[in-house]
Protein backbone atom coordinates (compact mmCIF):
# COMPACT_ATOMS: atom_id res chain seq x y z
CA UNK A 1 0.00 0.00 0.00
CA UNK A 2 1.23 3.38 -0.91
CA UNK A 3 0.93 6.62 1.08
CA UNK A 4 -2.44 8.81 -0.27
CA UNK A 5 -1.23 12.50 0.30
CA UNK A 6 2.25 11.55 -1.41
CA UNK A 7 0.51 9.93 -4.25
CA UNK A 8 -1.90 12.99 -4.66
CA UNK A 9 1.49 14.85 -5.04
CA UNK A 10 2.98 12.16 -7.63
CA UNK A 11 5.83 10.51 -5.42
CA UNK A 12 5.29 6.79 -4.45
CA UNK A 13 5.95 6.27 -0.71
CA UNK A 14 5.25 2.83 0.91
CA UNK A 15 2.43 3.60 3.61
CA UNK A 16 3.94 2.94 7.27
CA UNK A 17 0.28 3.08 9.07
CA UNK A 18 -3.99 3.14 8.59
CA UNK A 19 -5.54 6.10 9.98
CA UNK A 20 -7.69 4.79 12.52
CA UNK A 21 -10.38 6.99 11.42
CA UNK A 22 -10.95 6.83 8.00
CA UNK A 23 -8.26 4.36 6.78
CA UNK A 24 -6.41 6.31 4.66
CA UNK A 25 -2.35 4.66 3.56
CA UNK A 26 0.51 7.00 5.14
CA UNK A 27 3.73 7.58 5.11
CA UNK A 28 6.08 8.55 8.20
CA UNK A 29 5.73 12.09 7.19
CA UNK A 30 2.15 12.27 6.80
CA UNK A 31 1.50 9.83 9.65
CA UNK A 32 -0.02 11.56 12.90
CA UNK A 33 0.82 9.00 16.08
CA UNK A 34 -1.40 9.79 19.33
CA UNK A 35 -2.29 8.13 22.69
CA UNK A 36 -6.29 7.21 22.91
CA UNK A 37 -6.77 6.95 26.29
CA UNK A 38 -9.40 3.85 27.91
CA UNK A 39 -12.04 4.77 29.45
CA UNK A 40 -15.38 3.01 30.49
CA UNK A 41 -18.51 5.10 32.19
CA UNK A 42 -20.37 2.85 34.14
CA UNK A 43 -23.97 4.22 35.11
CA UNK A 44 -25.24 2.44 38.47
CA UNK A 45 -28.63 4.31 38.25
CA UNK A 46 -28.21 6.90 40.48
CA UNK A 47 -25.29 8.60 38.94
CA UNK A 48 -22.05 7.51 36.33
CA UNK A 49 -18.36 6.71 37.31
CA UNK A 50 -15.59 7.41 35.22
CA UNK A 51 -12.83 4.85 35.29
CA UNK A 52 -9.60 5.85 33.23
CA UNK A 53 -7.00 2.99 32.91
CA UNK A 54 -3.66 3.56 33.54
CA UNK A 55 -2.06 2.40 29.72
CA UNK A 56 -3.62 4.56 26.96
CA UNK A 57 -4.34 2.90 22.94
CA UNK A 58 -1.48 3.91 20.46
CA UNK A 59 -3.52 5.48 17.10
CA UNK A 60 -2.57 6.95 14.20
CA UNK A 61 -4.68 9.43 12.27
CA UNK A 62 -4.11 11.42 8.91
CA UNK A 63 -3.92 15.45 9.18
CA UNK A 64 -8.19 15.89 8.35
CA UNK A 65 -9.40 13.69 10.63
CA UNK A 66 -6.80 14.80 13.36
CA UNK A 67 -8.35 18.18 12.67
CA UNK A 68 -12.09 16.56 13.12
CA UNK A 69 -10.94 15.11 16.37
CA UNK A 70 -9.62 18.09 17.42
CA UNK A 71 -12.46 20.26 17.04
CA UNK A 72 -14.76 17.68 18.18
CA UNK A 73 -12.87 17.75 21.55
CA UNK A 74 -13.12 21.76 21.52
CA UNK A 75 -17.32 21.41 22.07
CA UNK A 76 -16.79 19.36 25.00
Amino acid sequence: MKCYECAKKGKSTDAVALCMVCGMGLCMDHAIRENLPVIDIIDWGFGKEEHRYPVDIPRFLCRECKNAVDERRKLK
